[in-house]
């Protein structure tokens, strides 16, 4: 499966559109959807907030016009790569404060994949963010 969505142009720094913001929510619905389809609900908790997470992070750092999710999977592998088309920052895995209200996202990614023996990383310059988890049926998605 895979989908692209627009993005509403904006300078670094602004506020991000209500309906990007919404894109979200859209993203983390058509993935459940999609796993259920599948027959691979084991897997719709964990993969969803992937999802989320990594298309907020393309949203609210992308200085590009859309991005694009892909679910795969292929040999009992999911695999979910989110690409935005130019990244303003590289993504990091940080350590946020008890009280920062953001910085936790890749970090709830690495522990979801590092809990379900799976990897996760970036490349293309950091336009591109995987997570792969192994799943226990063939199904394609």
């Amino acid at each position: 499966m895979s989908g692209c969505f627009a993005l509403t142009p904006r300078r670094a720094g602004a506020d991000i559109a209500l309906r990007d913001a919404r894109r979200v929510r859209m993203a983390r619905r058509v993935t459940a959807a999609r796993l259920s389809f599948c027959g691979l609900t084991s897997l719709i908790d964990d993969v969803t907030l992937v999802v989320s997470e990594l298309v907020r992070n393309a949203i609210m750092h992308s200085g590009g016009t859309q991005v694009a999710l892909t679910l795969a999977l292929r040999g009992g592998l999911l695999s979910i790569t989110v690409h935005d088309e130019q990244r303003r920052e590289v993504p990091a895995l940080r350590l946020a404060g008890r009280d920062d209200e953001r910085g936790r996202g890749l970090f709830l990614v690495d522990r979801l994949a590092t809990a379900r023996h799976g990897a996760w990383g970036i490349r293309d310059a950091g336009a591109t963010t995987w997570c792969s988890l192994p799943t226990e049926t063939g199904q394609s998605a």
